[in-house]
């Protein structure tokens, strides 16, 4: 017999009324995810950074703002716990696309760690990989002085890994050019996905470069767990 913990089936669920002075109790992994309260959808929510992935058994959303990176949204359908993932691959810019292919496999292990962090803390907490349903967002070409698209890049990553590993995608938002804004309800598998202008925030342009100078410059081992 199974130890995991035993969640209500989805169709069962009741959603109470929420209380903005009290956050649900988040697993002790995620305490340095930055949680807020949502006023537009009346519950918590957790903000992801680029690196980040975030789980939840509780009724709350997760949020996300994505210019060339991808986010992952999986759930469990059966017992509505998920989560989601915010990854870029890396990229050295100086050297254009010919450096893609000298650093392949470090782009492919970072992207696959932030895939199979999320997919087993979920499987950990009751899920099972025949009810996973995953929904996929990002990659658009917001990095456009840039010789190789690093959100296309991320896209047939993301696209391949899925292939491989047997799961199906049950919706996506991916490529173009504008940076998005993604908000995601693991325990309802509902996904809102708002679209801004490509000129919207260069804000986001700027961080994106120095989170792909910062990749580039981190070793590979260390603190990257392989699955």
């Amino acid at each position: 017999m199974s130890s995991h913990r035993k969640y209500p089936s989805h169709s069962r669920q009741v959603r109470s009324a929420p209380d903005s002075s009290m956050p649900p109790p988040t697993l002790s992994q995620f305490e340095h995810v930055s949680r807020y309260w949502d006023n537009e959808h009346q519950c918590f929510a957790a903000r992801l950074l680029p690196g980040e992935y975030y789980v939840t058994t509780a009724q709350e959303m997760i949020a996300t703002v994505l210019g060339s990176c991808v986010s992952a949204c999986i759930r469990d359908t059966r017992i509505g716990v998920g989560g989601m993932n915010h990854f870029m691959l890396p990229l050295d810019a100086s050297q254009g696309t010919s450096a893609w292919g000298e650093a392949a496999s470090a782009a492919t292990r970072y992207g696959n760690v932030a895939m199979e962090r999320l997919i087993n803390d979920i499987l950990k907490l009751g899920g099972r990989r025949e009810n996973l349903e995953i929904k996929l967002a990002g990659g658009g070409r917001v990095l456009a002085a840039m010789s190789t698209d690093v959100g296309a890049r991320n896209i047939d990553f993301v696209r391949q890994y899925v292939r491989d590993e047997g799961f199906k995608v049950t919706g996506e938002d991916l490529g173009d050019i504008f940076p998005r804004k993604v908000v995601y309800f693991p325990d309802t598998g509902k996904i809102r996905v708002k679209r801004f202008s490509a000129a919207t925030d260069r804000s986001l342009e700027d961080r994106e470069r120095k989170y792909l100078s910062e990749l580039d410059s981190k070793p590979i081992g260390g603190d990257v767990e392989l699955f």
